[in-house]
């Protein structure tokens, strides 16, 4: 029996009251699902900024009503105190997902990005203080690494951030340091890589690549490469980040107070995954074999190449990813088409 394993036999007989702060967003709602279906006691929070109702529902569904009855949503802001006080109120772990995502959200509005970010953050930081969890768990991200060339990227080894969301998601691993040593609040930060899978959304301005680029592949819609389609990026399955969650919240003291890189150790360039969404569509939407994607210019403040070194989330919190790049597509491509045709 793996970590993972263990961990999930442990839930099944042990009910705790989980706080999942993004709830009704993508890495959220997957969080939600998997708690729940473990017999936990879950609170979501959210304020719908990027988050969708339609998600809770799929949880609802996916679970059924007598395991929803242990969910108890609050619709807030993680920066009004208030609303952070009430949602970790009675909390044995927190799972702070809720944050504004995208490089380039944060280049056109740095000050709402840092509302959010890091007044929200430090909000929910006090409120779990306050509220004695056992355990503050956050999305960090791997935007942190900046410019630092080397890969694969190692937890202690960082550049200067390219944007105003990587500078916040920074800020979040410090100030979670700082709370524990100053107020002995234990955190765990997991530096995300490219998370992608269901209720993952398509649409908008800033949506993530991979739902964007089925859309767009589904649809016969023009698709867009930033640069020459060689950027590479470490793309992680949303079952390897809800494991990673677990294992966080539940490892012992001398796991705590760290940042782990969650992700698979792999490098994908954007033409290669191209190519590969290709392959999986085509035998569905036969226009698919003539798609060709349209190179635009580099997107300011990407990070050309990204790779995770894992070896430091394996050692210590026992993360053991399941799912590869291949794998995961296959296994969300069910749910985009579902919801897409």
């Amino acid at each position: 029996m793996n970590k993972i394993e263990d961990i999930q036999g442990q839930l099944r007989t042990q009910c705790h009251h989980w706080l999942v702060t993004g709830a009704a967003g993508f890495i959220g709602s997957n969080l939600v699902e998997a708690l729940l279906k473990l017999g936990q006691r879950v609170t979501g929070l959210d304020n719908f900024a990027t988050g969708h109702r339609h998600n809770l529902d799929q949880v609802r569904e996916a679970v059924g009503d007598a395991a929803w009855e242990r969910f108890h949503f609050i619709e807030g802001d993680i920066r009004n105190l208030d609303d952070c006080r009430r949602a970790c109120e009675g909390a044995d772990y927190v799972l702070h997902q809720a944050a504004l995502g995208s490089v380039p959200r944060s280049i056109a509005d740095p000050i709402l990005t840092n509302e959010a970010n890091i007044s929200g953050f430090v909000n929910m930081l006090v409120a779990a203080r306050d509220a004695k969890v056992r355990r503050f768990v956050y999305a960090a991200s791997s935007s942190t690494y900046g410019d630092h060339p080397a890969l694969p990227k190692v937890e202690d080894q960082i550049g200067k951030p390219l944007s105003p969301y990587a500078v916040t998601k920074y800020v979040n691993e410090l100030y979670a340091d700082v709370f524990a040593r100053c107020y002995g609040l234990e955190s765990v930060g997991l530096r995300y890589f490219n998370v992608f899978g269901p209720r993952q959304d398509p649409n908008g301005a800033y949506a993530a690549v991979i739902p964007q680029w089925v859309a767009a592949l589904i649809r016969n819609q023009p698709l867009k490469i930033n640069g020459d389609g060689e950027t590479s990026r470490d793309f992680c399955y949303i079952d390897n980040v809800v494991q990673a969650n677990l294992l966080a919240a539940t490892a012992g003291p001398d796991a705590a107070n760290q940042v782990y890189n969650v992700a698979l150790n792999d490098r994908t360039s954007l033409n290669q995954l191209h190519a590969m969404m290709v392959e999986l569509l085509a035998p569905r939407f036969p226009h698919v074999s003539a798609h060709r994607p349209d190179h635009v210019d580099f997107r300011p403040g990407d990070v050309r190449h990204s790779q995770a070194d894992i070896s430091k989330a394996q050692r210590l919190l026992g993360y053991a990813p399941t799912h590869r790049l291949d794998q995961g597509l296959k296994q969300a491509m069910d749910w985009y088409v579902s919801h897409l045709v």
